[in-house]
């Protein structure tokens, strides 16, 4: 598991089975798990005029030394797959569409993070046993680069504003905000999980937590040399008093037909 902020992954080369498609531009996840649920490609000329989405399910390994990511499909692959207006959002009937043509199961159609996994599974076997007949949840799909500079609301007042995400590339799920408390708390950054957050206000552009502005400010530093070991999560959870995620994720066997 790497732990990778997603303006890091911004410009990281697509590389797919036959040759390179373009490169990382954002993300869209869900508002319900916090999980990336497609990386959104600039494709330069060869696909213009459309979003070309991938999801978590055909990326492969990102190599940090390389600035790559792998994706594991080809390119008539994508160039076949539904298209989707460049300036249009990401509709149910899109994702409905573009999970078919793929024929990989619907991550709404169970309550885990992956719908009946908690994590991304990949073997083909298991997948086309699973169940997905009913919808389990709506999802709403976010923009990194839109939520970004969203500001945190405390309960006791603005504490700073979103500065960067920091992904999981295993279970791509978002583990943490980066918060640039520097307008409050002179030279300092923090992270809090999504799982610290009580509600998000789009039309406000703030992302409210039930924690106070003392509580955020004397939390462990975060700095862009920063190590996220376990060491350092373990302190950073404990210091909110509340159960790391590599606890809490269930690890359920999945349902099947």
């Amino acid at each position: 598991m790497i732990l990778i902020k997603a303006k890091t992954l911004k410009g990281y080369q697509l590389e797919s089975l036959d040759g390179e498609i373009g490169k990382v531009e954002e993300f869209y996840f869900d508002d319900r798990h916090w999980t990336i649920r497609y990386l959104v490609a600039n494709t330069g000329t060869w696909l213009s005029g459309r979003q070309v989405l991938i999801s978590p399910y055909a990326l492969g390994a990102v190599k940090s030394d390389e600035k790559l990511i792998t994706v594991d499909l080809t390119k008539k692959q994508i160039e076949e797959s539904p298209s989707l207006d460049s300036d249009m959002p990401v509709s149910q009937q899109f994702e409905t569409e573009y999970y078919g043509y793929y024929g990989w199961p619907i991550y709404w159609g169970a309550p885990y993070m992956w719908g009946y996994y908690p994590y991304l599974e990949r073997d083909g076997e298991k997948l086309k046993n699973l169940s997905t007949s009913e919808k389990a949840w709506d999802p709403h799909l976010r923009s990194t680069l839109e939520v970004s500079d969203y500001h945190i609301q405390a309960l006791d007042g603005e504490i700073g504003h979103v500065e960067d995400f920091i992904i999981d590339d295993e279970t791509w799920a978002i583990r943490y905000l980066i918060i640039d408390t520097r307008n409050w708390l002179p030279g300092k950054k923090v992270l809090l999980s999504p799982q610290w957050i009580d509600h998000v206000s789009w039309d406000e552009s703030k992302v409210f937590v039930n924690l106070h502005r003392d509580t955020i400010q004397q939390s462990p530093e975060y700095t862009t040399d920063s190590l996220i070991t376990r060491d350092y999560e373990t302190g950073l959870h404990r210091h909110y008093n509340r159960k790391g995620y590599w606890v809490e994720e269930p690890r359920e066997k999945p349902h099947y037909q």
